[in-house]
């Protein structure tokens, strides 16, 4: 009978106990697997929807990048305040378990919002915009308000004795998040290309897996409805801190002169809030005033999901001849890597740095790791600088883009009035070697231009209008040249594709079709509209001309690129010469690796020992207003690349380098606010105030304590890692307490 009970989970609810046998006959209970999967799915629908996102911004929705890029860290903002929010509504109101599942229904019900305005049949473009907007605004409240809830919820299931397997359980727990995370990041993008719907990528389906995912958790978790215990609403310290730091500002604007000095400006509110409390509040705020700089940290590293991979849009994808890469996959290499270097930071570099007698201690390992986020924004604009040469850049105004095709038999001389461009010969077929600046004065202008063959000048008069790109093709007549322009597309493809065009010498029309688009081009020199075709070898594609078919191969059509393809030849023959007006992306993505080891070095230096510091010099009941202070870190930190997406108006470049500056100069302050701080013990309070009240000998003493805590930190507690959390369980990853704003463990990216 005794060995029946080590096996079984007392669970309250509503007055009543009930039992509920354990996994295999181990300490782990049964309700923790339903937690578990619910955790899996659900971070798999919320990681999967984020992974798109960008690209639905600027390809369904047709924004720019910058507006692309605000939302997207609007929506990361939000996400990040309304933990905060879930904490409170479960601490105060409704307990986790009906927190986790109302706030789940918002959840599911954002996710089929957002589906329903991926769907092209449904309304205008403004009807998709609203969908999109309201469902990414239900999303962040869902998962914003049940992320601090979950693990606590999961912890809440062990009895006291089992810390053990409470241990392991968050192991299970983080290894769940990471499973969500990497495997979403890559079976979504793959749905969103390789899967095509409504006549293009299926943003609907992309966004309505993880719907159904999301789905799947809710019903598994209040599955395990019956097993589980649910602790009643315990209160929020965070109410109480609110309310005393309130009522402290209210009593010091109202005092005068004449009352008594206050030795800090919290103390005016000792005539309702015990001392104790009040001490602990000045500890907290020492550790937040920390925090100050720590946004900028998160600026850089939530790029990953917006400009990165716009980065990734306009680079080489390939890896060999059969593997193709999606930009939205690359940031599934964090959630990767973060694998590997946990345990490598923790069982070979950090014990280096000791044996060699280094003394890093935790805020020197968070500045360590903000230089190395800054430094992988280093490397990303060397990446992005080599990433710009493929790309023409739209003319200035008052100015246009000019290249010359020369289909004539012989070379010609082209002299534009006021201007020395085309000073050299333009030799027949020709692959122009650049776009020229065209200066037009106004908005448009029409220009006489001379052009000479053989010794005999022709006229050629042309209309252009600023800030547009054109090829004026020049060919042979009768009766001598002939001139026409034709409006070029130089914008680079945000779908990876490649665009095309025929240019028709022959006398009769052609009908082409390459892969899935069909191109008609009009005989005497007609030219065919640029449409965008898959990246890929083309071989044996349908040509025909008047009652002939024939076989046309055009080879690689990259990345990027834009083509011209020159249709010559006989009648019975068709010869093709291709032109590329754009140049292809020759940037590997695999450049991209080496900022994502660098970021991901940062994270692991700055994020885990941030949490790992804040929670050794805060008291145990106050570790949740912590957690309230990290988590708005994060949510500024994106709330800065908004106001800068929007506002800055850099090229990419330039941007990515004012962010690393601006980190490096916000590593140097919290160096040197660092330099000041003093360590101190939480758990010298209870030595020092027994009776939970503090009196002014008791604040003195704890005072002069503080710089011996410092002086011992290494050796008492840093090398111990009595207080270590377990890796990984930080920034992303909340650790648990039973308390729900102390759940560390649950990821907050």
């Amino acid at each position: 009978m005794e060995k029946r009970k080590e096996h079984e989970l007392k669970i309250q609810e509503n007055g009543k106990t009930s039992k509920s046998p354990k996994l295999c006959g181990t300490n782990y209970p049964v309700s923790i697997s339903f937690i578990v999967v619910n955790e899996f799915c659900e971070r798999f629908s919320y990681y999967g929807m984020k992974a798109v996102l960008t690209l639905y911004f600027i390809n369904y929705l047709h924004w720019d990048q910058n507006l692309s890029t605000a939302v997207y860290h609007a929506f990361s903002s939000l996400c990040y305040f309304t933990p905060v929010l879930g904490a409170l509504i479960a601490d105060s109101w409704l307990g986790k378990f009906k927190t986790i599942v109302y706030l789940s229904v918002v959840y599911v019900l954002g996710h089929i919002v957002k589906s329903v305005g991926a769907i092209p049949s449904v309304g205008d473009s403004t009807i998709h915009i609203v969908l999109s907007m309201v469902g990414l605004i239900l999303i962040a409240f869902g998962t914003g308000g049940i992320k601090p809830c979950v693990a606590a919820f999961g912890g809440d299931q062990f009895d006291e004795e089992h810390t053990n397997e409470r241990r392991k359980f968050f192991s299970i727990f983080y290894m769940s998040i990471n499973g969500g995370s990497v495997l979403s990041t890559l079976i979504t993008p793959i749905l969103r290309g390789d899967v095509q719907c409504f006549g293009g990528d299926c943003y609907a389906l992309a966004f309505g897996v993880p719907a159904i995912l999301m789905v799947i958790a809710l019903v598994v978790f209040i599955s395990g409805s019956g097993m589980y215990k649910k602790s009643p609403p315990e209160g929020n310290i965070l109410l109480d801190v609110c309310k005393c730091m309130g009522l402290a500002i209210k009593n010091r604007w109202k005092s005068s002169k004449y009352d008594p000095k206050k030795k800090h400006w919290l103390d005016w509110a000792e005539e309702k809030y015990p001392r104790r409390l009040i001490h602990e509040i000045k500890m907290v705020l020492r550790v937040l005033v920390l925090y100050i700089p720590l946004p900028m940290f998160w600026a850089l590293f939530d790029q990953q999901g917006s400009r990165w991979t716009l980065q990734a849009t306009r680079m080489n994808m390939a890896f060999g001849s059969t593997f193709v890469l999606k930009p939205d996959q690359m940031q599934m290499l964090n959630a990767l890597l973060i694998l590997v270097f946990v345990p490598i930071f923790d069982m070979v570099v950090y014990p280096l740095i000791g044996l060699c007698r280094i003394n890093l201690t935790p805020l020197k390992k968070m500045a360590v790791g903000m230089i190395f986020a800054a430094l992988a924004f280093g490397s990303a604009t060397l990446v992005e600088v080599n990433v710009t040469k493929t790309v023409v850049e739209p003319a200035p105004q008052g100015q246009c883009l000019l290249q010359v095709y020369n289909l004539a038999v012989s070379d010609v001389k082209l002299n534009i009035p006021g201007s020395n461009l085309f000073s050299q010969p333009i030799k027949s077929y020709e692959d122009p070697p650049a776009y020229q600046h065209i200066q037009l004065g106004g908005h448009n202008k029409t220009i006489n231009m001379a052009v000479t063959q053989n010794e005999s000048p022709y006229q050629c008069v042309q209309t252009f209008t600023e800030q547009k790109a054109y090829t004026l093709v020049l060919h042979s007549n009768g009766s001598g040249i002939v001139c026409q322009l034709a409006t070029d597309n130089i914008h680079k493809s945000e779908k990876m594709e490649a665009y095309l065009r025929f240019i028709n010498t022959r006398s009769e029309a052609v009908n082409i079709t390459v892969g899935a688009v069909d191109f008609y081009v009009p005989e005497d020199y007609g030219i065919s509209p640029h449409n965008s075709v898959e990246r890929k070898e083309y071989t044996n594609d349908k040509c025909t001309s008047g009652s002939q078919d024939f076989l046309i191969t055009l080879g690689l059509l990259d990345f990027g690129a834009s083509y011209t393809v020159i249709l010559k030849g006989d009648p019975g023959e068709i010869i093709l010469q291709k032109m590329e007006d754009v140049k292809a992306n020759n940037v590997h993505i695999a450049w991209q690796i080496p900022q994502y080891v660098l970021i991901t070095a940062g994270e692991v230096m700055f994020s885990i020992t941030g949490l790992e510091f804040s929670y050794s010099q805060a008291p145990a009941n106050m570790k949740s207003v912590l957690q309230a202070g990290w988590l708005l870190t994060v949510a500024f930190g994106n709330v800065i690349v908004l106001i800068v997406a929007e506002g800055a108006g850099l090229d990419q470049w330039m941007e990515f380098l004012l962010f690393a500056g601006l980190l490096v100069a916000v590593c140097i302050i919290f160096s040197i606010m660092a330099y000041f701080y003093t360590y101190v013990d939480p758990d010298e309070l209870d030595k020092l105030f027994p009776d939970k009240t503090v009196n002014d000998d008791d604040e003195d003493n704890l005072k002069k304590n503080q710089k011996y805590h410092m002086d011992q930190t290494d050796n008492k507690y840093w090398k111990q890692q009595k207080l270590r959390i377990s890796p990984r369980w930080s920034m992303n990853r909340n650790t648990y307490s039973v308390n729900t704003m102390t759940s560390w463990l649950n990821w907050v990216r």
